[in-house]
């Protein structure tokens, strides 16, 4: 994928792989089996990346690489269907946990998704009732970009302590299954909605991810989808035979066949929030 015309191009160091200096790096990987049956398109989350960011990371330095590989490590886990084709980790080793849970493998990301495999059911969402495709389309129809970068790198490799930040525009009505099975729907603030975190992520000596130890309020998300706590709780209905998609978003097409310019994934789809 080539850089946009907001997007710095991707630097060259001899001995790094490109995961660590390009954000773009596996968009390029046209042998990959894609959930979609392409890759996805991202310039929109870029742009409003370079637009809006709040750091301006050297290229090459390590906030820049570690930056880059959490981006290509979203791109890999929310849109590549084949694990063997996820380059950014180290498979037999790789864990991912949230907030001192149980370590998660990618085979379990893989099969509910990076939504639900980050966010603990609440009074708006539910990963229990929810699967992939409807997880992907609740977040993505509400914010279609929701960019992600590194404010701080505490330590760097084998072990890499940082903090990070997540944000975008609330365009579109929330629309989810909570815990108690309730269809909730919060209506679009087009407000800004942010949230911040930590990681810690131990890498091998190809930069590619170990474990990966993520900290954040999972409901501060939520909190700035309905900041004055109005919201439209229904009890869903289940329809035998009829995916969650349609049940939500009955009146759209689904997700696969929606232009992926305007519901597309971000650093984050969130790598690391309830979405990342």
């Amino acid at each position: 994928m080539a850089a946009t015309a907001t997007e710095p191009a991707p630097v060259e160091a001899p001995g790094l792989p490109d995961y660590v200096l390009n954000p773009n790096a596996t968009l390029s990987d046209a042998s990959a089996n894609w959930r979609h049956g392409r890759a996805p398109d991202y310039t929109q989350t870029r742009k409003v990346y370079e637009e809006t960011k709040t750091k301006s990371h050297e290229a090459a330095s390590l906030p820049n690489l570690v930056e880059n590989l959490v981006k290509n490590w979203e791109v890999e886990a929310s849109f590549k269907s084949d694990i063997g084709d996820w380059r950014t980790i180290d498979r037999p080793n790789y864990t991912f946990s949230i907030n001192g849970g149980p370590p998660q493998s990618a085979e379990h990301m893989l099969k509910v998704g990076t939504y639900n495999a980050i966010i603990t059911a609440n009074d708006f969402y539910s990963p229990e009732k929810s699967d992939f495709d409807s997880s992907h389309k609740t977040f993505k129809r509400m914010m279609p970009t929701f960019a992600w970068e590194v404010l701080e790198v505490y330590s760097g490799p084998p072990v890499v302590a940082f903090k990070w930040r997540h944000w975008g525009v609330m365009k579109s009505d929330y629309v989810g299954i909570n815990d108690k099975g309730e269809k909730v729907t919060a209506k679009a603030h087009g407000g800004l909605i942010e949230i911040h975190g930590i990681s810690v992520a131990k890498v091998d000596d190809n930069l590619r991810l170990q474990t990966v130890e993520t900290w954040f309020d999972p409901l501060e998300m939520f909190r700035q989808i309905a900041p004055n706590g109005s919201v439209n709780k229904v009890l869903r209905n289940p329809v035998p035979g009829e995916d969650l998609s349609s049940q939500l978003f009955p009146e759209e097409e689904d997700l696969h066949k929606l232009d992926h310019s305007n519901v597309n994934t971000t650093e984050g789809a969130c790598p690391f929030v309830g979405n990342q």
